[in-house]
């Protein structure tokens, strides 16, 4: 399968695929509103890809767009997040406390020096186990390393760490989240 560059007129797609793999993803069910949960999500990536990722980082697709990987680079603009605050807000709906208060409390284990972000990855689910997902990482692992930079991820679901791991990444730190929230996970890949 082809990896390549995505571009606006993947947006429709990438977000489908976004949504439907991460559906029942902890963190995603822990901070939207159950009210219209998927219209929440589906709108979240959607204001994600194409207003930060497109714009700011990189955003990789395979061909037929069943894998989305979005990477963040060290020099994301400070204010790249604002314009869409209010919406991630709104889209949290009652659930933006807590989602405020998960974020504060990861915040702690994000790395001080610049880094590669790993912001977003999934793979459709009727394409998963294929190697899709190492296949659109791979090309933000790459760019990372070219320029001698660290990169790092957050999960919530155990079953990532064995993946991550494999590519290079150490858990650098665990949290289970408040309020029977899910266990946070941070990794981290050193520069290669």
């Amino acid at each position: 399968m082809k990896v390549r560059e995505a571009t606006i007129a993947d947006v429709d797609a990438a977000v489908a695929t976004l949504t439907r793999a991460l559906a029942d993803y902890p963190m995603s069910r822990a901070c939207f509103d159950p009210d219209g949960y998927l219209e929440r999500l589906t709108e979240y990536h959607r204001l994600f890809v194409s207003g930060i990722g497109l714009p700011h980082g990189r955003v990789w697709v395979t061909d037929d767009v069943s894998a989305v990987a979005v990477w963040l680079p060290p020099d994301l603009p400070a204010d790249a997040f604002a314009p869409y605050a209010a919406a991630f807000q709104e889209l949290a709906g009652s659930q933006a406390p807590l989602t405020a208060e998960y974020g504060q409390a990861i915040a702690l284990f994000h790395p001080r020096d610049p880094v590669w972000l790993l912001a977003l990855a999934a793979v459709d689910p009727e394409h998963q186990r294929q190697g899709l997902g190492r296949a659109v990482i791979t090309p933000g692992l790459a760019t990372a390393d070219a320029g001698h930079s660290p990169a790092f991820v957050e999960t919530q679901d155990p079953a990532n760490i064995t993946f991550y791991e494999s590519l290079g990444f150490t858990v650098i730190a665990e949290l289970e989240l408040p309020h029977n929230g899910p266990m946070h996970y941070s990794l981290y890949r050193a520069a290669r």
